[in-house]
């Protein structure tokens, strides 16, 4: 059973950055990060293959954002720059698009 915990977020100034952290028990193939802002529904933002590093990234955030893995450490991490107050969300790693198996979720607020 695969367990993910996500750490990294908090509040920063927009065009600021932030880089989140997803702890991985056990294998996954691939790892997601998905994100739910306030009253919406949950997001895709981004995918890793965890054991190629293929990417791939969501239009609203591609240029911005950047995944990445270390395999070693069993972590994966989102780069986030140029920080919009849009991005503001809970922030999860998960184990499908959809937000199978996520963690406790990382929040992330965006705000002068």
């Amino acid at each position: 059973q695969v367990q993910l915990v996500e750490s990294g977020g908090g509040l920063v100034q927009p065009g600021g950055s932030l880089r989140l952290s997803c702890a991985i028990s056990g294998f996954a193939y691939w790892i997601h990060w998905v994100r739910q802002a306030p009253g919406k529904g949950l997001e895709w933002v981004s995918t890793i293959g965890y054991s190629d590093g293929r990417t791939s990234y969501a239009d609203s955030v591609q240029g911005r954002f950047i995944i990445s893995r270390d395999n070693g450490k069993k972590t994966v991490y989102l780069q986030m720059n140029s920080l919009k107050p849009e991005d503001t969300a809970l922030y999860y790693c998960a184990r499908s698009t959809d937000g199978l198996g996520r963690g406790q979720g990382t929040q992330v607020t965006v705000s002068a």
